[in-house]
């Protein structure tokens, strides 16, 4: 057990910073527009989650580098400035629905976003900055902890957990109309993100896991995946059971949500699913724009990481920054529509990932990068399936417009 716990963190991090306020507003959507017919795609996600961030983070500890110096080292700097440009506009748009998301969730304490958005961005700076990883790594997996408010929420909006439970083993209302694939996608999208391979291998490297650790790691990544999948189900089944049987289908912002928790599920029901929305934004808007950085100065060969000084690795913290000041300030703009940027983002994130699959396969799939760790048939079956499906659900979702 004890090198278990020494090597937590990576995996566990990465796959509970999945449910950002992107991914509750989505899994909240699902719930109350369709009820219990989409806990299904929980199942294939969470197989192709586990088998995607494994081999992320096989890369990290078979070679030492993150996934964008490999990108550069093995396919040139035109395939990395590829990735890093289109990467970082749709991780930029994540790092503004963070913030969205906090400002909506503090909004539900009577917190104007003048003061909850300065102040989180602050906080998450200084810890970052002024911390070093292992810190920094303790802090996020106690943040990630409280993701549990979700499973107390969810008990408490006395759902019909048998047809939970069938549906999410045998669906019974598989459709084929432009909303239901669209959310679709959306629950793809925020279960399986581009920037979480990135973070996640970069972490890895960071952390000093090599091969000799890397059978715990695979733990680490399996219990994060795990738990994050266990989240999203409480989420689809608590708005399940509220807002989808009175007829609120709706779900036009988060604080939406937990205020119509309130009457349906009970106040605590309500407050416990708000702690869940500002822990989640604080914790995605520290790592997101960790993430970007990463992508970015791996593939420009600029230092970078936690455990270095702003002097020593002045772009990684530059560009952190810049990052968190530019999503913080865009969401004080009155009048932008913070749903919409929510919400497409994680579109965005699944009609992107395709093309950072393309790579990791390639990479992994190398004798010369991987060697004896290289990838097995199911695997890769399941990865090449991952992409060819969220390709196709695209295509359909463009055709239904």
């Amino acid at each position: 057990m004890l090198p278990f716990l020494v090597i937590l963190g990576p995996g566990f991090i990465t796959a509970n910073v999945d449910n950002d306020p992107g991914g509750i507003l989505t899994y909240s959507q699902a719930g109350a527009q369709f009820g219990y017919l989409l806990l299904w795609t929980l199942i294939p996600t969470l197989i192709a989650l586990i088998i995607i961030q494994e081999m992320a983070a096989r890369m990290g500890a078979v070679t030492g580098k993150g996934l964008s110096d490999l990108i550069r080292e093995e396919f040139g700097f035109r395939a990395t400035f590829f990735a890093m440009i289109v990467l970082s506009i749709a991780d930029f748009g994540n790092i503004v629905s963070e913030f969205s998301g906090l400002a909506l969730g503090m909004d539900l304490f009577h917190v104007l976003k003048w003061i909850s958005v300065p102040v989180g961005a602050l906080l998450i700076w200084l810890l970052v900055v002024r911390g070093r990883y292992r810190k920094v790594e303790m802090i996020l997996i106690a943040f990630s902890m409280i993701y549990f408010a979700y499973a107390f929420s969810a008990a408490m909006a006395h759902p019909d957990w048998t047809r939970a439970l069938r549906e999410m083993v045998l669906p019974s209302g598989i459709q084929f109309h432009g909303a239901y694939l669209i959310m679709v996608i959306g629950l793809i999208g925020t279960t399986i993100t581009p920037w979480m391979q990135f973070y996640l291998q970069a972490s890895i490297v960071e952390k000093g896991i090599g091969k000799k650790e890397y059978g715990m790691s695979r733990w680490d990544v399996i219990s994060g995946c795990f738990i994050t999948e266990v989240v999203s189900f409480f989420i689809i089944v608590a708005c399940a059971a509220t807002l989808y049987v009175h007829g609120h289908r709706d779900v036009n912002n988060i604080a939406q949500v937990a205020q119509a928790l309130a009457p349906l599920a009970g106040r605590y029901a309500a407050l416990l699913f708000a702690i869940g929305l500002v822990n989640a934004a604080l914790l995605s808007a520290a790592i997101l724009p960790l993430a970007t950085a990463y992508n970015v100065c791996e593939g420009l060969g600029f230092e970078r990481g936690i455990d270095k000084r702003f002097s020593e690795a002045p772009a990684f913290y530059g560009l952190y920054t810049f990052l968190i000041a530019a999503g913080a300030g865009l969401v004080l703009i009155p009048r932008l529509p913070l749903v919409q940027v929510i919400l497409y983002s994680q579109v965005a994130n699944g009609i992107l990932l395709p093309v950072v699959l393309v790579f990791m396969l390639k990479l992994i799939n190398r004798e010369d990068v991987m060697g004896e760790y290289r990838n097995g048939w199911w695997a890769n079956a399941i990865a090449w399936s991952t992409s060819v499906v969220i390709v196709i659900l695209t295509v359909m979702w463009v055709f239904t417009l």
